[in-house]
Protein backbone atom coordinates (compact mmCIF):
# COMPACT_ATOMS: atom_id res chain seq x y z
CA UNK A 1 0.00 0.00 0.00
CA UNK A 2 0.98 3.27 -0.83
CA UNK A 3 -0.10 6.47 0.84
CA UNK A 4 1.16 9.84 -0.70
CA UNK A 5 1.15 13.18 1.01
CA UNK A 6 3.00 16.58 0.60
CA UNK A 7 5.07 15.80 3.41
CA UNK A 8 6.87 12.42 2.32
CA UNK A 9 10.22 14.58 0.93
CA UNK A 10 10.33 15.96 3.99
CA UNK A 11 11.07 12.43 5.76
CA UNK A 12 14.13 11.96 3.88
CA UNK A 13 17.37 13.44 5.71
CA UNK A 14 19.23 15.65 3.21
CA UNK A 15 23.38 15.02 3.04
CA UNK A 16 23.45 18.22 5.24
CA UNK A 17 21.62 16.79 8.64
CA UNK A 18 23.22 13.39 7.95
CA UNK A 19 26.57 15.20 8.10
CA UNK A 20 25.80 17.21 11.11
CA UNK A 21 24.27 14.46 13.14
CA UNK A 22 27.81 12.42 12.22
CA UNK A 23 30.07 15.40 12.74
CA UNK A 24 28.01 16.30 16.50
CA UNK A 25 28.66 12.52 17.42
CA UNK A 26 32.64 12.77 16.50
CA UNK A 27 33.00 15.91 18.25
CA UNK A 28 30.59 14.71 21.75
CA UNK A 29 33.15 11.36 21.34
CA UNK A 30 35.38 13.73 21.15
CA UNK A 31 34.84 15.96 23.94
CA UNK A 32 33.67 12.77 26.51
CA UNK A 33 36.74 11.19 26.15
CA UNK A 34 38.83 14.73 27.30
CA UNK A 35 36.24 15.33 30.17
CA UNK A 36 36.98 11.29 31.37
CA UNK A 37 40.44 11.70 31.21
CA UNK A 38 40.54 14.29 32.86
CA UNK A 39 38.73 13.54 35.78
CA UNK A 40 40.14 9.29 36.14
CA UNK A 41 43.74 10.53 35.23
CA UNK A 42 44.14 14.14 35.74
CA UNK A 43 42.27 14.21 39.27
CA UNK A 44 43.16 10.30 40.00
CA UNK A 45 39.32 9.24 41.11
CA UNK A 46 39.14 6.03 41.64
CA UNK A 47 36.24 4.67 39.27
CA UNK A 48 35.10 4.74 36.28
CA UNK A 49 32.13 2.72 36.88
CA UNK A 50 30.72 5.63 39.15
CA UNK A 51 31.65 8.34 36.34
CA UNK A 52 29.29 6.10 34.48
CA UNK A 53 26.92 6.00 37.06
CA UNK A 54 26.71 10.01 36.80
CA UNK A 55 26.04 10.00 33.52
CA UNK A 56 23.44 7.49 33.62
CA UNK A 57 21.70 9.11 36.03
CA UNK A 58 22.66 12.54 34.27
CA UNK A 59 20.29 11.18 30.95
CA UNK A 60 17.35 10.01 33.34
CA UNK A 61 17.25 12.92 34.89
CA UNK A 62 17.04 15.18 32.00
CA UNK A 63 14.76 12.81 29.62
CA UNK A 64 12.17 12.94 33.04
CA UNK A 65 12.80 16.82 33.54
CA UNK A 66 12.26 16.79 29.88
CA UNK A 67 9.01 14.29 29.33
CA UNK A 68 7.15 16.55 32.62
CA UNK A 69 7.47 19.65 30.55
CA UNK A 70 6.29 17.87 27.40
CA UNK A 71 9.37 19.07 25.75
CA UNK A 72 9.67 15.32 24.79
CA UNK A 73 7.64 12.65 24.53
CA UNK A 74 8.00 8.62 24.81
CA UNK A 75 5.71 5.73 26.69
CA UNK A 76 5.21 5.81 30.58
CA UNK A 77 6.92 2.76 32.52
CA UNK A 78 5.38 -0.34 32.59
CA UNK A 79 5.89 -4.50 32.39
CA UNK A 80 6.15 -4.47 27.95
CA UNK A 81 9.29 -1.85 28.51
CA UNK A 82 11.73 -5.00 29.32
CA UNK A 83 10.16 -6.72 26.13
CA UNK A 84 10.87 -3.55 23.86
CA UNK A 85 14.29 -2.46 25.37
CA UNK A 86 15.69 -6.42 25.15
CA UNK A 87 18.49 -7.01 24.49
CA UNK A 88 20.05 -3.22 24.45
CA UNK A 89 20.72 -3.17 28.01
CA UNK A 90 22.50 -6.35 28.02
CA UNK A 91 24.29 -5.49 24.84
CA UNK A 92 25.56 -2.45 26.15
CA UNK A 93 26.75 -4.17 29.52
CA UNK A 94 28.77 -6.52 27.23
CA UNK A 95 30.42 -3.96 25.12
CA UNK A 96 31.12 -2.05 28.26
CA UNK A 97 32.75 -5.07 30.05
CA UNK A 98 34.90 -6.78 27.41
CA UNK A 99 35.77 -2.96 26.01
CA UNK A 100 37.47 -2.46 29.72
CA UNK A 101 39.36 -5.74 29.34
CA UNK A 102 40.33 -5.22 25.84
CA UNK A 103 41.72 -1.74 27.16
CA UNK A 104 43.61 -3.68 29.60
CA UNK A 105 45.11 -6.30 28.11
CA UNK A 106 46.17 -4.76 24.60
CA UNK A 107 48.33 -1.68 23.83
CA UNK A 108 46.17 1.92 22.94
CA UNK A 109 47.17 1.73 19.03
CA UNK A 110 46.46 -1.66 18.94
CA UNK A 111 42.71 -1.22 20.82
CA UNK A 112 42.34 1.66 18.10
CA UNK A 113 43.52 -0.54 14.96
CA UNK A 114 41.53 -3.60 15.88
CA UNK A 115 38.33 -1.66 17.20
CA UNK A 116 38.10 -1.43 12.99
CA UNK A 117 36.88 -4.80 13.29
CA UNK A 118 33.37 -3.31 14.70
CA UNK A 119 32.73 -1.94 11.12
CA UNK A 120 32.46 -4.82 9.25
CA UNK A 121 30.11 -6.71 12.04
CA UNK A 122 27.71 -3.74 11.79
CA UNK A 123 27.63 -4.09 8.39
CA UNK A 124 26.96 -7.86 7.83
CA UNK A 125 24.27 -7.11 10.90
CA UNK A 126 22.62 -4.13 8.85
CA UNK A 127 22.26 -6.23 6.22
CA UNK A 128 20.62 -9.76 8.19
CA UNK A 129 18.92 -7.70 11.03
CA UNK A 130 17.59 -4.67 8.39
CA UNK A 131 17.71 -6.04 5.56
CA UNK A 132 19.90 -3.13 4.44
CA UNK A 133 21.92 -3.06 0.92
CA UNK A 134 25.26 -1.59 0.23
CA UNK A 135 26.63 -0.45 -3.05
CA UNK A 136 30.13 -1.91 -4.45
CA UNK A 137 31.75 1.32 -3.68
CA UNK A 138 30.62 1.60 -0.01
CA UNK A 139 31.39 -1.72 0.95
CA UNK A 140 34.73 -1.47 -0.83
CA UNK A 141 35.56 1.48 1.21
CA UNK A 142 34.64 -0.76 4.48
CA UNK A 143 37.08 -3.72 3.46
CA UNK A 144 39.64 -0.95 3.00
CA UNK A 145 38.63 0.01 6.66
CA UNK A 146 39.41 -3.33 7.92
CA UNK A 147 42.72 -4.26 5.02
CA UNK A 148 44.11 -1.11 7.07
CA UNK A 149 43.76 -2.62 10.28
CA UNK A 150 45.01 -5.83 9.30
CA UNK A 151 48.45 -3.85 7.93
CA UNK A 152 48.51 -2.16 11.15
CA UNK A 153 47.80 -5.09 13.41
CA UNK A 154 50.81 -7.02 11.77
CA UNK A 155 53.14 -4.83 13.49
CA UNK A 156 52.42 -5.54 16.84
CA UNK A 157 54.92 -8.39 17.87
CA UNK A 158 53.14 -8.48 21.73
CA UNK A 159 50.51 -10.97 21.02
CA UNK A 160 48.16 -11.35 23.97
CA UNK A 161 45.40 -13.81 23.19
CA UNK A 162 43.15 -12.73 25.94
CA UNK A 163 43.17 -9.14 24.78
CA UNK A 164 42.68 -10.32 21.28
CA UNK A 165 39.92 -12.04 22.43
CA UNK A 166 38.08 -9.26 24.31
CA UNK A 167 38.74 -7.10 21.74
CA UNK A 168 36.95 -9.02 18.90
CA UNK A 169 34.04 -9.75 21.40
CA UNK A 170 34.07 -5.80 21.83
CA UNK A 171 33.69 -5.29 18.52
CA UNK A 172 30.69 -8.03 18.29
CA UNK A 173 28.92 -5.97 21.04
CA UNK A 174 29.66 -2.76 19.56
CA UNK A 175 27.78 -3.84 16.14
CA UNK A 176 25.46 -5.34 18.12
CA UNK A 177 24.81 -2.74 20.29
CA UNK A 178 24.72 -0.01 17.14
CA UNK A 179 22.24 -2.10 15.05
CA UNK A 180 20.01 -3.19 17.84
CA UNK A 181 19.92 0.74 18.78
CA UNK A 182 18.68 1.74 15.18
CA UNK A 183 15.73 -1.35 15.28
CA UNK A 184 14.75 -0.28 18.92
CA UNK A 185 13.98 3.28 17.36
CA UNK A 186 11.17 2.17 15.53
CA UNK A 187 9.81 -0.06 18.42
CA UNK A 188 6.20 1.82 18.89
CA UNK A 189 6.23 3.84 22.12
CA UNK A 190 9.69 4.10 22.32
CA UNK A 191 11.65 6.61 19.52
CA UNK A 192 15.07 8.09 20.17
CA UNK A 193 13.82 9.49 23.53
CA UNK A 194 12.63 6.25 24.87
CA UNK A 195 15.42 4.02 23.99
CA UNK A 196 18.21 6.66 26.07
CA UNK A 197 15.75 7.12 28.62
CA UNK A 198 14.90 3.37 29.31
CA UNK A 199 18.22 1.89 28.43
CA UNK A 200 19.87 4.19 31.14
CA UNK A 201 17.04 3.63 33.62
CA UNK A 202 17.53 -0.37 33.46
CA UNK A 203 21.41 -0.30 33.52
CA UNK A 204 21.66 1.98 36.29
CA UNK A 205 20.32 -0.41 38.95
CA UNK A 206 22.41 -3.00 37.97
CA UNK A 207 25.78 -0.64 37.71
CA UNK A 208 25.27 0.65 40.91
CA UNK A 209 25.21 -2.81 42.93
CA UNK A 210 28.23 -3.99 40.79
CA UNK A 211 29.77 -0.92 42.18
CA UNK A 212 29.17 -0.83 45.93
CA UNK A 213 30.11 -4.61 45.81
CA UNK A 214 33.48 -3.80 44.70
CA UNK A 215 34.14 -0.96 46.63
CA UNK A 216 34.01 1.47 43.81
CA UNK A 217 30.84 3.33 45.55
CA UNK A 218 32.46 3.98 48.98
CA UNK A 219 35.87 5.11 47.32
CA UNK A 220 34.17 7.64 45.27
CA UNK A 221 31.99 8.89 47.92
CA UNK A 222 34.74 9.31 50.65
CA UNK A 223 36.72 10.35 47.18
CA UNK A 224 38.67 14.16 48.51
CA UNK A 225 38.73 15.63 45.45
CA UNK A 226 34.86 16.30 46.17
CA UNK A 227 35.23 19.75 47.81
CA UNK A 228 37.58 21.04 44.93
CA UNK A 229 35.53 23.35 42.69
CA UNK A 230 37.36 22.15 39.49
CA UNK A 231 37.00 19.02 39.57
CA UNK A 232 33.28 19.33 40.76
CA UNK A 233 33.20 21.64 37.33
CA UNK A 234 34.96 18.64 35.47
CA UNK A 235 32.69 15.73 36.59
CA UNK A 236 29.57 17.55 36.04
CA UNK A 237 30.95 18.11 32.80
CA UNK A 238 31.69 14.64 32.11
CA UNK A 239 28.48 13.49 33.44
CA UNK A 240 26.42 16.08 31.18
CA UNK A 241 28.60 15.19 27.98
CA UNK A 242 27.53 11.00 28.75
CA UNK A 243 24.07 12.23 28.35
CA UNK A 244 25.20 14.31 24.76
CA UNK A 245 27.18 11.31 23.55
CA UNK A 246 24.30 8.76 24.10
CA UNK A 247 21.75 10.97 22.75
CA UNK A 248 24.57 11.96 19.40
CA UNK A 249 25.09 8.09 19.11
CA UNK A 250 20.90 7.95 18.70
CA UNK A 251 20.90 10.96 16.48
CA UNK A 252 23.67 9.90 14.20
CA UNK A 253 22.02 6.37 14.16
CA UNK A 254 18.65 8.15 13.36
CA UNK A 255 19.61 9.90 10.23
CA UNK A 256 22.33 7.72 9.11
CA UNK A 257 22.81 4.02 9.65
CA UNK A 258 24.36 2.12 12.45
CA UNK A 259 27.29 1.52 9.97
CA UNK A 260 28.08 5.30 9.36
CA UNK A 261 27.50 5.61 13.16
CA UNK A 262 30.43 3.18 13.93
CA UNK A 263 32.77 4.56 11.09
CA UNK A 264 32.48 8.14 12.21
CA UNK A 265 34.11 7.04 15.46
CA UNK A 266 36.86 4.67 13.66
CA UNK A 267 37.70 7.92 11.60
CA UNK A 268 37.40 9.54 14.73
CA UNK A 269 39.91 7.13 16.66
CA UNK A 270 42.10 7.37 13.61
CA UNK A 271 42.89 10.82 13.73
CA UNK A 272 43.77 10.42 17.59
CA UNK A 273 46.26 7.67 16.71
CA UNK A 274 47.34 10.68 14.14
CA UNK A 275 47.61 13.18 17.10
CA UNK A 276 49.11 10.02 18.87
CA UNK A 277 52.19 9.62 16.44
CA UNK A 278 53.82 13.43 17.30
CA UNK A 279 52.24 14.33 20.48
CA UNK A 280 52.87 12.52 23.72
CA UNK A 281 55.89 10.52 23.22
CA UNK A 282 54.71 7.24 24.08
CA UNK A 283 54.38 5.72 19.80
CA UNK A 284 56.90 3.82 18.62
CA UNK A 285 56.82 4.59 14.79
CA UNK A 286 56.64 1.40 12.65
CA UNK A 287 55.94 2.04 8.37
CA UNK A 288 53.87 -0.88 8.58
CA UNK A 289 51.40 0.93 11.16
CA UNK A 290 51.53 4.09 9.94
CA UNK A 291 50.77 2.60 6.74
CA UNK A 292 47.73 1.02 7.79
CA UNK A 293 46.58 4.12 9.59
CA UNK A 294 46.52 5.79 6.53
CA UNK A 295 44.89 3.25 4.58
CA UNK A 296 41.77 3.28 7.24
CA UNK A 297 41.26 7.06 7.07
CA UNK A 298 41.25 6.79 3.88
CA UNK A 299 38.81 4.02 3.41
CA UNK A 300 36.82 5.84 6.10
CA UNK A 301 36.85 8.96 4.04
CA UNK A 302 35.92 7.42 1.07
CA UNK A 303 33.37 5.96 2.88
CA UNK A 304 31.90 9.37 4.30
CA UNK A 305 31.37 10.84 0.32
CA UNK A 306 29.91 8.12 -0.30
CA UNK A 307 27.40 8.56 2.98
CA UNK A 308 26.97 12.28 2.95
CA UNK A 309 26.85 12.32 -1.02
CA UNK A 310 24.18 10.10 -2.22
CA UNK A 311 20.46 9.24 -1.50
CA UNK A 312 19.65 6.08 -1.14
CA UNK A 313 16.23 4.20 -1.30
CA UNK A 314 14.98 3.68 2.32
CA UNK A 315 14.49 -0.07 3.74
CA UNK A 316 9.99 -0.25 5.41
CA UNK A 317 12.62 -0.88 8.47
CA UNK A 318 13.90 3.33 8.38
CA UNK A 319 10.35 4.08 7.57
CA UNK A 320 9.26 2.46 10.42
CA UNK A 321 11.23 4.46 12.62
CA UNK A 322 10.29 7.96 11.23
CA UNK A 323 6.60 6.94 11.74
CA UNK A 324 7.19 6.20 15.32
CA UNK A 325 9.07 9.55 15.48
CA UNK A 326 6.39 11.60 13.68
CA UNK A 327 3.13 9.67 13.75
CA UNK A 328 1.10 12.77 12.20
CA UNK A 329 3.02 11.75 8.77
CA UNK A 330 2.56 9.70 6.36
CA UNK A 331 5.16 7.69 4.09
CA UNK A 332 6.07 6.17 0.94
CA UNK A 333 7.46 2.69 0.89
CA UNK A 334 8.30 0.95 -2.01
Amino acid sequence: MTAECPQKNSALPTGLVKFLSALFYALSSFLITVANKTVLTGFRFPSYAFVGIGQMITTIAVLYVAKKSRAVQFQDFDRSIFHKMFPLPLLYIGNHITGLGSTQKLSLPMFTVLRKFSILMTMVLEMYLLRKTFSRPLAYSVLTIVLGALIAASSDLAFEVEGYVFILLNDAFTAAYGVYTKKKLGVEGLGKYGVLFYNALIIVIPTTIICAYTGDLERSLTFQGWTQGTFLFCFIFSCIMGFVLMYSIVLCSHYNSALTTTVVGAIKNVAVAYIGIFVGGDYVFSWTNFVGLTICMSGGLVYSYLSFTTTSERTAEEVKIDATENPLKTYSVK
